[in-house]
């Protein structure tokens, strides 16, 4: 298997001469994130500027309450934003596979992006988020490595449900796609590790951009993952 920065560099060229259209397709989710923000927000915010005091009222009353029910509500909130975020970026990965294995010339930023909110694939990339963030979660529960380890594991699971359904015209069993990948992952969860250890740098310059640098960064990080698992002995 090619070394890391191999990988990098077979993810730089096939991004030449199509760094527009990347950004495009990694700008369209963020667009639509301030839209749906902007239409939660906005009312909410005009709300409260009606009713300061009861939400006073309110904030007294919680204070002497607490439940507990507000970290549950956070969980659930990173819960759902975590899936949503999933659709689209698996959508990017499988759009830069496919660049890369030469099944794809040309980008459509507006159309690829959405790629996995169509059937079969938006129920398999819904169920696989599902479940391996519950595996992930058990492991967890007996220390933070075991359950980061897990998520290098099952980190292949998109791409070879993917591969099986474009290859056979069949839909795998969910499951089997999570058990290929901690197979393919076996002896190469630390190639990956470190393959993310060195984008460090990187996330540091665009903090120092105010974020604006994550447009250019993030399709590089995909691009560079599809390019991983291409290269990830397949026998």
């Amino acid at each position: 298997m090619k070394s890391n920065a191999e990988i990098r560099a077979e993810a730089r060229k096939m991004l030449k001469g199509r760094w527009k259209e990347s950004v495009l397709m990694n700008l369209v989710p963020v667009l639509i994130t301030i839209v749906i923000a902007a239409i939660i927000l906005i009312p909410a915010i005009l709300f409260l500027g009606q009713n300061v005091q009861i939400m006073n009222d309110f904030g007294t009353y919680y204070t002497n309450y607490s439940t507990g029910s507000n970290g549950s509500t956070g969980g659930s909130s990173g819960f759902i934003s975590g899936l949503i975020t999933t659709f689209f970026t698996v959508a990017i990965s499988w759009t830069f596979l496919d660049v890369l294995r030469g099944k794809k010339i040309v980008i459509q930023p507006f159309k690829d992006v959405f790629r996995t909110f169509r059937a079969p694939y938006a129920l398999a990339v819904l169920v696989i988020y599902l479940l391996t963030a519950i595996f992930q979660f058990l492991w967890s529960l007996l220390l933070v490595i075991p359950g980061v380890i897990k998520g290098y594991s099952y980190s292949q699971s998109y791409y070879i449900y993917y591969d099986t359904y474009e290859e056979t015209g069949q839909t795998p069993r969910y499951l089997d796609s999570i058990t290929a990948s901690r197979h393919l992952m076996d002896g190469f969860k630390a190639k990956l590790f470190f393959l993310d250890l060195s984008f460090i740098g990187w996330h540091i310059l665009c903090l120092l951009t105010f974020g604006i640098g994550y447009l250019w960064l993030m399709p590089y990080i995909y691009a560079t993952k599809a390019a991983f698992y291409n290269n990830l002995p397949k026998e």
